[in-house]
Order: C-alpha cells, then structure tokens, then sequence
C-alpha cells in the first residue's frame, strides 16, 4: 500500500498527536475538509496494512508522578522467552515489555521490561515480582534507571511543497 495525497495528509495531521477534543477524528476532518467516516476509514486500512502501526497514549510518566523509572533486563530461557515474556508483559506495572536478541559476550539480556514506580524502593519490589514469576528460567538480571526524558516521537514525514 501507498500513501496517496489523503493518507498522507491524514498521517501529517496525526503524527504528533491526535487533538484533546471529544471527537479528535471529526476535528483533523474538518481541518482536512473531509467527512470523519472517511478518516476513520482510512485510519483502519493504514493499520491494517502496517503503515500505522498502533494508536496509543504516550504518557509523561515524571508528570505522573512515576519518577523511577527503570528498564529492567533478563537473561531467560529463549525457549521460554515468549511464553514468559507475555506474562511480564501483562504486569499492570510494566509499560513494555519486548524480546531482543543478546549481544555476547558483554550483554547477556534478552528480555525487557520497562518498570515505573514513585521510588527505586517501588521499583525495585516490583521488580522482584518479575523475578519470581521468571523463576529458574532466568539466568540474571540488571535494571537501568531513567535520569532524563528522552525525545518520544515516531516517524515524522517531511511536509511536500506545493
């Protein structure tokens, strides 16, 4: 699939954010100058197609209050990395959790789980409950504390001339 001049419109209305308003979709219509359905629409068949990945709240964990934030690492059983993982992944406390490949010899991890909590103390009990669900299937683990927000953006298309 390509994006035709619509689509493409659609996605640049909606890269950095959709608008905090009841009905965000009907506003990037109107400033379009096309109907909501049709941006609903057309939203769908870009996920559907990959191009949109996903749509989803990105929240400023430090506004929240959640100022530990640590992205806790696993070394796991890769047979039982995905099986496990889903677990995690499941934690109302973790925000993502992914699988990665190690990078022998000096990073033996392979599984993360991003951790938040109002304390290292917090974070670090939560981080226990990993643990023990990973149970003998982890061979180790480490964390890595936040100290600053990076950027958080996706892809950004450059605007066309004309």
């Amino acid at each position: 699939m390509t994006l035709d001049p619509t689509d493409r419109r659609i996605v640049t209305a909606t890269q950095s954010g959709l608008p905090l308003v009841p009905r965000p979709y009907a506003q990037i219509a109107a400033e379009l100058g096309i109907g909501e359905d049709e941006v609903c629409t057309r939203m769908r068949a870009l996920q559907s197609s990959g191009i949109i990945r996903r749509i989803a709240v990105a929240p400023n964990h430090y506004a929240l209050g959640m100022t530990a934030n640590g992205m806790s690492v696993w070394d796991v059983d890769d047979a039982r990395v995905a099986e496990l993982g889903q677990k995690i992944g499941d934690l109302d406390f973790v925000s993502h959790c992914y699988e990665r490949p190690r990078a022998l010899p000096h990073w033996p991890y392979n599984l993360f789980a991003m951790i938040h909590g109002t304390s290292r103390e917090e974070v670090e009990a939560l981080r226990a409950e990993v643990a023990a669900i990973l149970g003998d299937a982890c061979d180790g683990n480490d964390i890595l504390y936040s100290t600053r927000i990076l950027k958080k953006s996706g892809l950004r298309l450059r605007q066309q001339k004309g």
